[in-house]
């Protein structure tokens, strides 16, 4: 009988779910709060049902010699290695869905209580005092709001302000012109947003795009008397500008649910007029809880009884059988999708797929599912495989797979075409008999690159000296290159290189080859290998 340790709070309800299986349990909720102590007996247990307050390090996994499986009750995996998690063959899954409509009903709550002051008002009047014309509100009714990120818990959001006859403006690089208008949003620049929202909310992971994305030059371009809602991650906006555009009353009001730094003992935004601050209480209600908790307990209990596998981070939803053949498959399709990714700035409206050889002959839904998964983790870091495809369909990109099983130099291979309003971009690898991924074309260029955790991508015109200068400025900026593939369409014409770093690159490297005029394109990309 597998043995599962909750160390954080769970309902009840979904301990017995547990039992009920079959699964011996221990609930244990405050042994998370104990380093020393859950370190003494994680050993004994196959799964770890956590919350928020379990740390999973790498020094706690490495005496985790039984266990398979750890289960987080919410979205957020910040307190687990993820990356030592896989090293230690443990699958780390997490709920990724039932907090959403708790979360958006919190920053509409948000919206009301700044727009009417109510905590303020609420205290002076518990006070004693009855100051009726000091709490002048606004109202909602007709006022424009401005929503950056319009995901599953922003389309929420969208929905409810709507119901309230708001104004709805949404700023989402991903967000499809079909989709915009199937939510009944309008899309807009993030400048517009700014300049016309009454007010704004976030509803975007926090990624190197979005930290900081409501900046000091941001806040500069705001609506006089704006006010601003994050219930999504600290680190979004820049505090101190925030509560200095607060005190000269260029943005009236601001309610915060996340703070760059938590637990959030001092920020510049307490004890300012007109400023709520919750502490995180997005995902904070008995439904929401109940949710994630009763989830988990089914997603581990499935996957210690029958090896079936929901909402891993670090691992694709296949069989047992599936996995010894397609692991290096499923890895190759991540890479694919990843590059991609990291390489288009525009909205995508559709992902093709085709898949020759023995791939075709593969579990393409889960392979589907990891390029999907690839190119979707450059905007959204907690995307897994299997939230991926719903993702992807929330914001109406289109998905196409194409199979075939023609002889070439390849047993099999897969081949990414991307799909923008602008232009397209396609790269195709294979899997070579040392079961290691490689890339093998590139917009059409022949090439053969092996993958690794820190690339460089640059796309120049085929002239003399440009070799020369991406090594020259490499080297001169310290960069090691442990492997340096090219490529080209004919002479004279495009051309490609991607070279595998020991490290990965700063932006001075990439300021620097801009510098020679060489490149038409130079990208860093990173990839979990």
């Amino acid at each position: 009988m597998p043995k599962v340790l909750v160390s954080d709070k769970l309902s009840e309800t979904a301990v017995q779910i547990f039992r009920d299986r079959g699964v011996e349990v221990d609930y244990l909720p405050d042994l998370g709060k104990d380093k020393e102590k859950l370190a003494e007996v994680i050993g004994q247990y196959d799964g770890l049902a956590i919350r928020s307050a379990t740390k999973v390090t790498d020094k706690l996994l490495e005496r985790a010699t039984n266990l398979k499986v750890i289960g987080r009750a919410g979205i957020g995996v910040d307190n687990v290695d993820i990356p030592a998690a896989s090293k230690k063959g443990v699958i780390v899954m997490n709920t990724p869905f039932g907090n959403s409509v708790t979360t958006a009903e919190h920053a509409i709550a948000m919206m009301f209580a700044v727009a009417r002051q109510l905590p303020e008002a609420s205290a002076s009047t518990h006070a004693g005092k009855w100051e009726k014309n000091r709490f002048m509100g606004v109202e909602l009714f007709n006022k424009t709001l401005g929503v950056i990120g319009a995901g599953n818990i922003g389309s929420i959001v969208i929905d409810r302000a709507l119901g309230l006859h708001m104004k709805v403006i949404a700023y989402d690089p991903f967000l499809s012109e079909d989709r915009a208008k199937e939510i009944g949003v309008r899309k807009v620049e993030l400048d517009e947003l700014l300049a016309k929202s009454d007010f704004i909310t976030f509803h975007v992971p926090l990624t190197d795009k979005t930290r900081n994305i409501l900046s000091r030059d941001a806040i500069a371009k705001l609506k006089p008397g704006a006010r601003i809602i994050n219930c999504a991650r600290g680190g979004l906006v820049d505090e101190q500008a925030l509560a200095e555009a607060l005190q000269d009353g260029r943005v009236a009001g601001a309610a915060f649910d996340v703070f760059a730094e938590e637990p959030a003992t001092n920020s510049p935004l307490f004890n300012l007029p007109n400023v709520v601050v919750t502490p995180h209480l997005g995902a904070s209600t008995s439904e929401a809880q109940e949710n994630v908790a009763l989830q988990v307990a089914e997603q581990m209990s499935d996957y210690l009884l029958t090896g079936a596998v929901q909402n891993a981070l670090n691992m694709p939803s296949v069989t047992a059988e599936e996995a010894a053949v397609m692991g290096p498959w499923i890895k190759l399709a991540g890479h694919l999708g990843a590059f991609v990714g990291q390489a288009t700035d525009e909205p995508i409206k559709a992902i093709n797929v085709l898949y020759d050889g023995i791939a075709a002959g593969m579990n393409l839904a889960a392979l589907n599912a990891a390029v999907i998964a690839g190119v979707m983790k450059a905007s959204n870091p907690d995307v897994n495989m299997v939230s991926a495809p719903v993702i992807a369909r929330d914001r109406g990109i289109q998905i196409a797979t194409t199979h075939q099983d023609q002889s070439g130099v390849f047993e099999g291979y897969i081949k990414l075409t991307v799909v923008t309003a602008e232009r397209e971009r396609s790269i195709a690898g294979t899997v070579f008999s040392d079961g290691k991924p490689r890339f093998i074309q590139i917009r059409g260029i022949n090439i053969d690159a092996e993958v690794g955790e820190h690339m460089l991508y640059t796309r120049n015109r085929d002239v003399p000296g440009v070799i020369g200068a991406l090594g020259g400025t490499l080297g001169d900026m310290g960069v090691n290159i442990a492997n340096f593939t090219l490529g080209r369409s004919a002479s004279g014409g495009d051309a490609i290189a991607i070279l595998y770093l020991d490290d990965a690159l700063s932006p001075d490297v990439l300021a620097a080859l801009e510098k020679t005029g060489k490149f038409l394109q130079a990208r860093a990309l990173h990839f979990e290998v």
